[in-house]
């Protein structure tokens, strides 16, 4: 595997000008788009539409919305600076440890909890094949999954399992759409009132810790804001645009074309995830609420088959099963290129290994490949509660979102390049964006810990 860090590329490369010359270079934002239903999509936000009916659905949608200007200002960083997130982080001022600064040390310190949500992940696939083949107990199919998934990302098989993923979630979005356009010919029709009662911005009290699990979970959470860097650099938008050079007008021309490109990648995934959270959630709303389901425990899966089964017919089990595992194993998967990627780099930080050095990251990804399918095996099979951890992961990646809200505004007050510099109304999407989240993250830590 080359250094997909390495900047300047062997030649930089001229952006695309046309929408045509761009779809090629797309795809960063899409994987992400992998990552973020399975936990999020399918499983968080269905959860908090079986509670909370249609009223929680403003929160969705804002999630899904509001985040992606973090997105883009790490993009922006990635390509300005040919730099990984944790090399950023790592620059930033304040207390240091070890030669480590206090975001790389905060980060670490989330991360037990996103173990528990990644947990919840492999046990949901576990406890949907156990439902297939039962003659096959759960903690077998579990440790399974872990060794599948461990052995694929450490031989290093990404992108054809990643491009088959990513076309099997799409035959299982259209399946959900489909689902939901059912529904208008059933006892679970939605009516423009429900939709209606659910930008009231009204929340029931019983529902926020879902609430605030499901606003980190959907949409890009602070997790995906810090990980999409790493797929854009693999990409090669940082390379292209070449090695950074302010008083270059070619490398400020590139620098701005890849950096339109990365506008369209994040923008076209953000509408396509935004459709398909809507539609999970008014699933969960409209049928699971009627009937006083909630999605909990290991009948979690089964309790999601009657989305489709009461919208399409008994015969849509099957296919929400196959498409339940497409989805959740292509998360699962996503999850684990990216956390050994990631993690690799904090590593690097802390001087364990050289993640610009390609054999020494390459090493430090293959045995990380191991530990955490194990070790997210492990939590699920001593905790059993897949929807709580992964909603207990959601809350950790909302308190996340509070230091990438930090780091976002270090990253764009950084930008001293004034023709690269974004217009007002980027800096005024981007503010909204970051008072919003800090806020919304505020309140629900205070509420999740009790302090309200």
């Amino acid at each position: 595997m080359s250094n997909p860090t390495q900047t300047p590329a062997p030649a930089p490369l001229e952006p695309p000008t046309s929408w045509r010359e761009a779809i090629p270079y797309l795809g960063p934002g899409f994987v992400l788009s992998a990552a973020i239903v399975g936990s999020g999509e399918l499983i968080a936000t269905t959860a908090l539409g079986a509670e909370a009916g249609f009223t929680a659905l403003w929160v969705i949608l804002l999630s899904c919305v509001i985040k992606v200007a973090l997105q883009l200002q790490f993009g922006r960083h990635a390509i300005l600076t040919g730099e990984t997130v944790m090399e950023s982080f790592n620059k930033i001022p304040g207390p240091a440890a070890a030669g480590v600064s206090w975001p790389i040390w905060l980060w670490l310190a989330a991360q037990p909890l996103k173990v528990l949500q990644v947990g919840g992940i492999i046990g949901s696939l576990a406890l949907l094949m156990n439902m297939v083949l039962p003659s096959l107990p759960v903690w077998i199919w579990c440790w399974g999954f872990a060794i599948l998934v461990a052995v694929l990302v450490a031989t290093n098989r990404y992108t054809t399992i990643e491009r088959v993923a990513l076309s099997l979630l799409g035959g299982f979005t259209a399946l959900t759409l489909a689902s939901v356009v059912s529904l208008q010919w059933t006892e679970y029709a939605i009516s423009a009132a429900d939709i209606l009662s659910g930008l009231t911005f009204q929340l029931p009290a019983h529902t926020l810790l879902v609430v605030f699990g499901a606003f980190g979970l959907t949409g890009v959470g602070g997790d995906e804001v810090m990980q999409y860097p790493y797929w854009m650099l693999e990409k090669g938008y940082a390379a292209h645009a070449g090695a950074r050079a302010a008083d270059d007008p070619d490398w400020r021309r590139r620098a701005r074309g890849w950096i339109r490109v990365m506008y369209a990648d994040a923008l076209l995934s953000m509408a396509a995830y935004t459709l398909v959270t809507a539609a999970f959630y008014l699933l969960g709303a409209a049928v699971l609420h009627a009937q006083g389901l909630t999605p909990e425990g290991t009948g979690v899966i089964r309790t999601l088959a009657e989305m489709y089964t009461n919208s399409l017919g008994a015969w849509a089990e099957g296919v929400f099963l196959f498409g339940a595992f497409t989805v959740l194993f292509s998360t699962l998967f996503s999850a684990l290129a990216v956390w050994t990627r990631i993690f690799a780099d904090a590593f690097s930080q802390l001087g364990w290994c050289d993640f610009r050095d390609t054999r020494s990251r390459r090493r430090a990804i293959v045995v990380l490949s191991w530990v955490f399918p194990l070790a997210w095996a492990t939590v699920f099979l001593i905790y059993d509660a897949p929807v709580m951890m992964i909603v207990l992961g959601g809350v950790a990646t909302s308190a996340l979102l509070l230091l990438v809200v930090f780091a976002a505004i270090v990253f764009r007050r950084s930008e001293n390049v004034a023709a690269i510099r974004p217009g007002r109304l980027y800096d005024t999407a981007f503010a909204i964006s970051c008072t919003s989240i800090a806020l919304f993250a505020l309140f629900g830590l205070s509420r999740a810990l009790g302090i309200l």
